[in-house]
């Protein structure tokens, strides 16, 4: 790649969002070169200083993103962020609608000011009888279904990452993209409204579907009816475990050849991938004493040769040694405001065959302010009354 893959630069995005759906609309916009101002209050985003599990969510999200401070609680904050957002070609927020109205920041006072303006509104539902519930990642899991499917029966479990929060996100910055489209043609801007819950939904679609067509409601996922011959998780001799997938009339036979088994190649009962599959109560347990016997290791290298499929039981710690991650390029660097770094994924897709390089650094609270609001007018007094004063120390 001999250019920098950056089509959206020159295109001004303002975000006023917390936690993750928001910020991670803002972050995949400005890895494709958006100039994204993430508006903070005077103390910082509360995402800022969660610890465990949401310790990496700000820096994570937030990576490359301009950091302004406003009170908008305030006169000042509020009319010095109408001064920016009359710059800006994105607006993307996650407050609740009736907040939005209070300050005159919500989709349709603001569309009428600036007609152009994308609005990008980041809500637990779409528009009907949910509109004002308050969700949450795990909520919408709960209610979609998702949680029921994950977990076996009678212990619903969420998903093991904030996926469907990331994915919101992901749509946003999808439906902002084709809105940013549209505008050149039209010069008009959009309000979107991305739900939480609608995210969810289509990530449940297919069992949905199957009860409409079908009119069995599948079970969930660890108990579900399988499709293929080998579909599972095995210990290994080494105490390790692995899954393998035999999905094919080929990879049974490569499987069934490799593991010395050949009593269920000779089986008549076995011929065919529809026997194999309603043959696994008797046929897993005998490929399961096969694997158990031998190292993790070993058999990796052997499914490898035979492209069997298969993978070892990692976790997310254990990516930083995983050596398709960590060739050149695999991971970006970033620099917190401390001078420390962490290394995290860019978008998953190549551009020339290279991977997008830079997720940027994380900035300070307000680092950007001055320059950011001197850009769009406002004069030293001004920048300060806007900004407040921090109710507790930021960082």
């Amino acid at each position: 790649m001999t250019e920098p893959f950056k089509p959206l630069e020159g295109i001004r995005i303002v975000e006023m969002s917390h936690m993750i759906m928001g910020p991670s609309c803002g972050m995949f916009l400005g890895f494709l070169g958006a100039e994204v101002i993430k508006v903070e209050p005077p103390e910082g985003d509360k995402t800022r200083y969660l610890s465990g599990m949401g310790r990496p969510m700000f820096p994570l999200f937030n990576r490359g993103k301009k950091s302004v401070q406003l009170d908008l609680a305030s006169e000042s904050g509020q009319a010095a962020l109408r001064k920016l957002l009359a710059t800006a070609d994105v607006f993307i927020e996650n407050f609740r609608d009736q907040s939005l109205v209070k300050m005159g920041a919500d989709g349709e006072t603001l569309r009428r000011e600036f007609p152009g303006l994308i609005v990008a509104s980041h809500k637990g539902f779409l528009r009907g009888p949910y509109q004002d519930r308050t969700a949450l990642d795990e909520v919408v899991q709960m209610m979609t279904g998702l949680a029921y499917m994950t977990g076996p029966s009678g212990r619903p479990l969420r998903v093991g990452s904030s996926a469907n929060d990331i994915m919101g996100g992901l749509f946003g910055a999808f439906s902002v993209l084709a809105a940013l489209l549209e505008r050149k043609e039209t010069g008009k801007g959009r309000n979107l409204r991305i739900g939480l819950f609608e995210n969810c939904l289509l990530l449940v679609a297919q069992h949905m579907v199957q009860f409409e067509l079908e009119g069995k409601s599948p079970p969930p996922m660890p108990e579900r009816d399988f499709s293929w011959p080998v579909y599972d998780i095995f210990d290994t001799s080494d105490g390790n475990q692995i899954f393998v997938g035999a999905v094919t009339e080929g990879q049974w036979v490569a499987l069934c050849k490799l593991l010395g088994l050949d009593e269920l190649l000779s089986d008549p009962q076995l011929q065919t991938r529809m026997q194999q599959i309603e043959a696994r109560g008797r046929t897993i347990p005998v490929v399961a004493r096969a694997i158990a016997a031998r190292d993790a290791g070993e058999l990796a290298r052997q499914f490898e040769d035979l492209g069997i499929p298969y993978s070892p039981i990692a976790k997310p710690a254990d990516m930083y040694s995983d050596p398709h991650v960590m060739r050149p390029g695999g991971l970006a660097t970033s620099h917190m405001p401390d001078g420390s770094t962490f290394r995290a994924p860019s978008l998953p897709f190549e551009v020339d065959g290279e991977m997008l390089t830079g997720g940027g650094d994380l900035q300070r609270v307000g680092q950007d302010t001055e320059t950011v609001l001197t850009g769009v007018g406002l004069d030293a007094a001004e920048i300060i009354a806007a900004r407040g004063k921090a109710k507790e120390q930021a960082a």
